[in-house]
């Protein structure tokens, strides 16, 4: 083995990467990979063409509201290449409940969808999250809290594709289409449904710089958030005071308002509700509080949040684009921690 050989498998880096030639990193090549298995997932359209895979019965929608709640769980923890795994074979197996027992099988559905949406807006594929969110936009008409909950993936999915405008109008009519008519009589379902749209319609006014309406609108959440408490995740929306606490410091960052952000995260983190959201929301919290960092020219808290992130969950900055183009403006100063710097070489970012 060559000396560059040695010190590339001590670095546990391509040998490119020293020689300094041009390597489309690994990550790039499983993320496209990833990709292209759920397009393949969402383009076999069986149930309309009348073409069922093989010739096994509907699963029963007992047996796939497992399915479904173990991939919302995997997702939840940021394991997004197991959430990979398990798609392509849940949206056909859902399709067919749905087709067999479509009042059984509509909510399955509906939350299949949602879970394809929230995973191709992590890995930067807008176009299929903008598919499946319409599938469940399509699924869930004529149930309102259907339509709200997925609402709040389409939102996400406006916001990635540069319609803020579009998604704030959106955000509202869904989040005041759900809201109690007496809010101190609400449930805390539809509160928590409600309140989310709300943080979604606050975090595209922010990408269209109306600070007044961001700050109007996460208030409004926060309110509602006091009734639901931390560690309900109603409707798989995570919905609590940390929560909007947490779309405070997203909000600040888009805004360009580093300081405001940085001050927003270190309250959030020391609730008692950071530990009762998701993996995947905290780290995708402590990425943008690197965001918030970076804003205040203090790469070395923005690096040392990024490391909390990676041990939360490593697959918001492996697998997540956003969370590899964080890394790659970190690693940029050279005080930052030799293992950023060895992981960012490893994916070929910086």
């Amino acid at each position: 083995m060559s000396t560059l050989q040695e010190v590339a498998a001590v670095l546990r880096i391509d040998t490119a990467v020293l020689l300094g030639r041009d390597v489309q990193p690994a990550g790039v090549i499983e993320r496209t990979a990833e990709v292209e298995r759920i397009r393949a997932a969402l383009s076999r359209y069986e149930i309309p063409l009348a073409r069922p895979a093989g010739s096994r019965p509907a699963p029963p929608a007992t047996q796939m509201a497992r399915q479904v709640a173990h991939a919302w769980t995997a997702f939840q923890h940021a394991r997004y290449p197991r959430v990979v795994d398990l798609l392509p074979e849940l949206l056909t197996d859902v399709e067919r409940t749905h087709a067999g027992d479509p009042m059984a099988g509509r909510v399955l559905l509906v939350e299949a969808y949602r879970i394809t949406t929230a995973l191709m807006v992590k890995l930067g594929a807008p176009d299929l999250a903008w598919l499946a969110a319409d599938r469940a936009m399509n699924v869930a008409t004529g149930d309102p809290v259907l339509v709200a909950a997925a609402a709040v993936q389409l939102g996400q999915v406006l916001r990635a594709s540069g319609q803020a405008w579009v998604a704030t109008s959106a955000m509202l009519a869904a989040a005041y289409r759900i809201a109690p008519p007496v809010i101190e009589f609400g449930l805390p379902p539809e509160l928590s449904l409600c309140g989310a749209l709300l943080v979604q319609a606050a975090l595209a006014a922010a990408c269209h710089g109306d600070e007044a309406a961001v700050a109007g609108l996460l208030d409004e959440a926060a309110a509602l958030a006091a009734r639901v408490g931390d560690g309900r995740d109603h409707h798989r929306s995570g919905f609590g005071p940390t929560a909007v606490e947490s779309a405070r410091v997203a909000a600040a960052v888009e805004l360009g308002d580093g300081g405001d952000a940085g001050a927003w995260h270190e309250k959030a983190t020391t609730r008692d509700g950071w530990r009762w959201l998701p993996a995947e929301h905290r780290a995708a919290h402590l990425i943008d509080a690197a965001r918030a960092y970076l804003q205040t020219d203090d790469p070395i808290s923005a690096a040392r949040v990024l490391v909390e992130a990676d041990r939360v969950a490593p697959a918001e900055i492996r697998h997540r684009p956003a969370g590899r183009d964080v890394l790659a403006q970190v690693v940029r100063d050279p005080r930052v921690p030799t293992a950023l710097i060895h992981l960012a070489a490893t994916l070929g970012v910086g």
